[in-house]
């Protein structure tokens, strides 16, 4: 497996945007977009998952990187649940919904994998390694 030297190289991170993308672009509808709070609730969530991993990834040491993705993870649930609201209040059909919740579901699994992952190394190991110039 190659080493990331950057949280963009992340397929967690990478998935993490996409699901901000789309849950930005969903939120965008007429009805949706006047719900303010919970517009703006399920994009802080969803921009949460992605800002945590890479702030846990930059932190540089396993442990803090493991407690991040942890929080990461915490954080797709909660927009997974808005999703249910956004359907509950007809924002979303069902088909939209379908699509973000398999989203929320995969990147979810993938950061529980890569936290099982992570866990194989030592404590003290670093995540990151200063690129060379």
């Amino acid at each position: 497996m190659a080493t990331a030297q950057q949280f963009e190289d992340l397929h967690v991170w990478q998935d993490a945007r996409a699901l901000v993308k789309d849950i930005n672009a969903a939120s965008k509808q007429r009805d949706f977009y006047r719900d303010i709070g919970l517009r703006e609730q399920i994009r802080r969530a969803a921009t949460s998952t992605m800002s945590n991993i890479a702030e846990g990834f930059e932190r540089g040491s396993r442990k803090e990187f493991i407690q991040f993705l942890n929080i990461a993870k915490g954080s797709v649930g909660e927009a997974r649940s808005q999703l249910y609201v956004a359907l509950d209040q007809e924002y979303l059909n069902e088909t939209r919904f379908s699509e973000l919740k398999a989203m929320a579901v995969a990147l979810s699994r993938r950061i529980a994998s890569f936290i099982a992952y992570l866990q194989k190394y030592p404590d003290n190991s670093r995540v990151c390694l200063p690129t060379k110039r």
